[in-house]
């Protein structure tokens, strides 16, 4: 039995307690719904910026948004510029008169000020920042006053309102200051404001005074701010501003009430205020939080206990908020991360597995021993306390059976099912072993189409074939290959059709009709540990590998693999889930989407909340609309398919210009530099707050191809004279490029390329040229005469080589032979014998003048002296030809006389020392059109036994000036001949020649 912990049942018990006490019904009514005041819900995931990310300081006073998109931070210790990727710092070394900002504020003309504590003043403009050490105005600004309040009026003037008895007016050129004289009405802390017929107003904490052209006069204006955080000017001329009673606007002379505002809110403002104008509702900077109102009444408070000093809206609709303790972003609607954890009710933060039933239930498991039930229509939370704690700790899978409806769910040790879900969750059974082993649970599946139960256990793979009727397994009666598969295994699956894959140490294996199928034999990528196996309806099964991606098997082959080189943020993947589809990916590094597969798969991955969704997610469940991950921190929600969502294509722009350490202006966009050493260094950012996998391109020309970085940074140095256009362009994950931010400029050429200079440059070439070609000419030369000299060696070689393989041996045995026929009186062998070895001769003059003769002509040379070899050792010698049909004898050439050697070193030191005597065999065929090979082989005693056999060392004088002959001719043609002479296993020799052919 399982322990039921609902908040359902905890009443009833109290109802029930507190009917013994005697209470009336009345009362247990107010009970109960005072009981049940506490509510579930979600928690808005709001993404956090700190120093530890590259912030300035994490006592953040303001945030402004610029032209351009970049969130500008003033802090304690400098500026902050982010783009959504990357914080870039700014300090007094950069140009700024302080290290504490308070506030700044941007221009008609672009420029963004800094308000300082020191008082002084300081602006941006092209990149560089403008001070009183090198700006005389400025200088003339600063009145050692904080300045509290900016104002540029329809005439181009500046305001200035300060925290002392000022007020400061600039036009450009000169400057004005004015002093209230009256003591009880001074410009403290003055806010400055004008209205829609360009009336100046001072608003301070003592007074407030209109500017009349000369000078200010006390007003009677009912118009009181509750200080200058609480008021703004807004674009159509009117004043937002807070006052006691809530927000109001000042418009064409009248006061309008906007929002009412609690008074307990009013008395803890800490900072500035923001009007959302489309949403019409305000945000309020509190020493508790931000809190955001509506007409209606209706609060909403974020960041609880953390002191906010602004909050404001930045055009892609984000909340962000300047606190104490670094910046805070709320994203906007549509890419909002939600957060359900224990603090909302579940019994712990640490998520390892999740389904869902057919009514909307989010089953989860924990790793307290218990079971959560979501209902994801009113986060009602179900507890449901498991019997064994220490077997049921950590429920690491869980899978809903919508056939019978029941969930199955498993631990490391154990396993069980709830039945009849939709009536209780009290009734549990739980698998059992019938000898009482424990088994390790890997991975389990469930059969759609029957009651099959697969499990991948540490030491193999087993199913039960009827989970309904028979929840357990008796481990001894297994039969290997048949309902057991040993080897320690990793996952199970079974498919559309009711096959069973599965992954084990060995890799991939089917059990398919009583057949077991050894994929992971198919290629040595399903030889790797897969994960998870899933299939979409195509067919095609999806293999999450622990370190190669993502791989599609499909009829028995790798259809596709994707990888990181295509986008997934690691190949090490450990989960799939398919929705329409697509197909969710999570991997030790984060989340990924592919989607558009199999025809042009793209993949995206999720960089909101990207310190949730990382190496801590535990699995994932996708339905309609929402996408759940369970993670360590508890359960994530994200509305992925909201239609709302907008993809805008990531502008870049160049932030500086930096050339041999001079800053350019970034607002020009042609330069023309004089000749030097022409070092540029160009910075640049995309501004993207919804991803940080922004990929950048870049190009110094038109005609260029593209260069993609993902750097912000590049250093140019010791570029050429020439025409030039830097383009930089960026894109986010898996988007198009966007627009590219250029810059022209000229770098002029040096006086070496003019016309006179190129004349005297081209004279040197040719003269150059001139005596270079006549040391090769000599050089050509001296190849030519060395070459004559070495074939005058070949041909002095070549008549060594023909006295050589008239061997003095072979004539005086055939002599013999011819004496011994005549003594015998046998006259026709006599004759015979003589008739071809003088045919042998008469062969041998033909061919000894020429260096290369045809194949056919070296045949009938080798023909007649084996003939002759075969009449004197008659039987004892056997030979045969093997020449390809397709070689033509007479247009093929060789070096002369460059077998025989060979063939009579195989018969002399090969085959005659056999009693038995041998065969040789003459191959002769083409390697391709450009090698002609021969092969010599004999089954004699074999060339390494022959040497070893012999006293003394022998090497035939006849085959050692072939050899020799054979190199020389390599180095006079074009390409090497190749001769290699080895013994075969046992007995015989093998002489290879490869020949190429002219």
């Amino acid at each position: 039995m399982a322990n039921i912990k609902t908040i359902p049942s905890v009443l009833k018990n109290s109802f029930s307690t507190l009917k013994k006490a005697g209470f009336t019904p009345f009362v247990l009514i107010v009970f109960l719904l005072l009981s049940n005041l506490k509510t579930w819900s979600q928690t808005t995931y709001l993404p956090h910026y700190t120093s530890k990310n590259g912030l300035a300081s994490n006592n953040c006073y303001y945030i402004l948004q610029d032209d351009k998109g970049f969130i500008w931070i003033a802090t304690d210790n400098g500026l902050s510029r982010f783009d959504g990727t990357n914080f870039q710092n700014f300090t007094i070394e950069d140009g700024l008169p302080d290290t504490q900002i308070l506030q700044m504020t941007e221009d008609k003309q672009g420029r963004i000020w800094f308000f300082a504590l020191n008082g002084q003043l300081s602006y941006l403009k092209e990149g560089k920042f403008y001070n009183q050490d090198n700006d005389i105005l400025l200088k003339k600004l600063n009145s050692n006053t904080v300045i509290v309040s900016f104002l540029q009026d329809k005439q181009g003037r500046i305001w200035l309102g300060t925290n002392s008895n000022l007020i400061v007016c600039w036009d450009g050129k000169n400057i004005k200051k004015y002093v209230s004289p009256h003591e009880n009405d001074k410009f403290i802390n003055a806010f400055i404001h004008e209205d829609e017929e360009g009336n100046i107003y001072a608003y301070s904490d003592l007074s407030v005074q209109q500017f009349n052209g000369k000078t200010f006069v006390l007003s009677q204006s009912k118009v009181q701010p509750l200080s200058y955080m609480t008021a703004d000017n807004t674009v159509q001329k009117s004043m937002l501003y807070l006052d006691q009673s809530g927000l109001k606007e000042f418009k064409n002379g009248a006061i309008n009430t906007l929002i009412p505002i609690p008074q307990n809110l009013i008395k803890n403002m800490s900072g500035y205020f923001y009007y959302d104008q489309s949403a019409k509702e305000v945000w309020l900077a509190n020493a508790n939080g931000a809190f955001a109102l509506n007409k209606s009444g209706k609060t909403v408070q974020y960041l609880q206990d953390i002191s906010v000093n602004q909050a404001i809206k930045d055009k892609n609709q984000n909340i962000w908020f300047a606190t104490n303790q670094g910046i805070y972003m709320l994203p906007n609607v549509n890419n909002r991360l939600s957060i359900i954890d224990a603090e909302s009710g579940l019994s712990s933060n640490v998520i390892k597995s999740i389904t869902k039933d057919a009514k909307n239930r989010l089953w989860l498991g924990t790793d307290d021993a218990v079971i959560d039930i979501l209902n994801i229509q009113n986060y009602q939370v179900e507890e449901v306390g498991l019997d064994d704690f220490k077997k049921y700790k950590t429920i690491k899978q869980i899978n809903y059976d919508p056939k019978n409806q029941s969930i199955y769910f498993a631990s490391d040790y154990g396993m069980g099912v709830f039945k009849n879900i939709y009536k209780t969750t009290n009734e549990v059974n739980y698998l059992k072993e019938t000898n009482n082993s424990m088994f390790v649970i890997k991975h389990f599946s469930l059969s759609d189409n029957n009651n099959h139960l697969a499990l991948a256990l540490s030491s193999g793979v087993v199913f039960l074939s009827d989970r309904l009727n028979k929840f357990e397994f008796n481990s001894l009666k297994y039969r290997e290959k048949e309902d057991f598969f040993k080897d320690r295994s990793y996952h199970v699956f079974y498919d559309q059709t009711g096959n069973l894959w599965f992954s084990n140490i060995n890799g991939l294996s089917q059990f398919s009709n009583s057949r077991l199928i050894k994929h992971f034999e198919n290629s040595p990528l399903l030889t790797k540990r897969i994960n998870d196996i899933q299939q979409l309806p195509d067919g095609t099964l999806i293999l999450a590998t622990d370190g190669y991606g993502l791989i599609f098997y499909k009829d028995n082959k790798i259809a596709r693999q994707i990888t990181q080189a295509d986008g997934l943020t690691n190949n090490i993947c450990t989960k799939i889930f398919i929705k329409n589809n697509e197909i969710w990916v999570l991997t030790n590094k984060g989340v990924n989407k592919i989607v558009n597969y199999p025809k042009k798969p793209s993949v995206a991955n999720f960089d909101y909340g990207k310190d949730l969704l990382s190496d801590d997610i535990n699995n994932l469940f996708i339905d309609d609309s929402t996408a759940y991950f369970t993670t360590n921190k508890g359960l994530i929600l994200f509305k992925y398919n909201n239609q709302n969502i907008s993809k805008n294509l990531p502008k870049v722009y160049v932030t500086s210009i930096i050339r041999d350490n001079e800053r350019l202006p970034i607002d020009q966009n042609n330069f023309v530099f004089e000749t030097g050493n022409n070092t540029i260094l160009f910075t640049f950012s995309a501004v993207d707050f919804t991803t940080s996998d922004i990929t950048y391109r870049y190009r110094l020309n038109e005609n260029s191809a593209w260069v993609e970085t993902r750097t912000r940074r590049l250093d140019f140095s010791s570029l050429q004279s020439g025409d030039y256009v830097f383009e930089v362009s960026a894109k986010s994950q898996n988007g198009n490029w966007g627009p590219p931010a250029k810059i022209s400029f000229t770098i002029k050429k040096h006086f070496w390329q003019s016309l006179w200079f190129l004349s005297i440059l081209i004279l040197l070439v040719a003269y150059i040229f001139y005596k270079v070609a006549v040391y090769i000419t000599r050089k050509q030369k001296d190849k030519e005469q060395q070459q004559l000299l070495l074939k005058n060696k070949v041909l002095m070689l070549e008549q060594q080589a023909l006295q050589a393989m008239m061997n003095p041996h072979f004539v005086f045995n055939v002599m013999n032979s011819i004496q011994h026929y005549i003594n015998t009186q046998n006259t026709a062998s006599a004759n015979k014998v003589l008739t071809g070895f003088a045919r042998l001769i008469r062969k041998n003059l033909e061919i000894c003048t020429k260096s290369y003769i045809s194949l056919q002509e070296e045949l009938e040379y080798l023909n007649l002296y084996l003939k002759l070899e075969k009449n004197r050792f008659g039987d004892k010698l056997k030979y045969v030809f093997h020449i390809d049909e397709e070689i033509d004898e007479e247009e093929i050439f060789i070096p002369s006389m460059l077998l025989q050697p060979y063939v009579e070193n195989a018969i002399w030191h090969g085959i005659m020392p056999k009693e038995t005597g041998g065969e040789i065999q003459i191959n002769i065929n083409l390697q391709d059109e450009f090698y002609l090979n021969i092969e010599i082989i004999d089954d004699g005693i074999g060339i390494d036994n022959s040497l070893r056999n012999k006293k003394e060392s022998h090497i035939s004088k006849g085959m050692q000036l072939t050899k020799e002959r054979l190199n020389l001719l390599g180095q006079i043609g074009a390409k090497p001949i190749h001769l290699s002479v080895k013994q075969n296993s046992v007995n015989g020799t093998t002489v290879s020649i490869s020949i190429p052919l002219k």
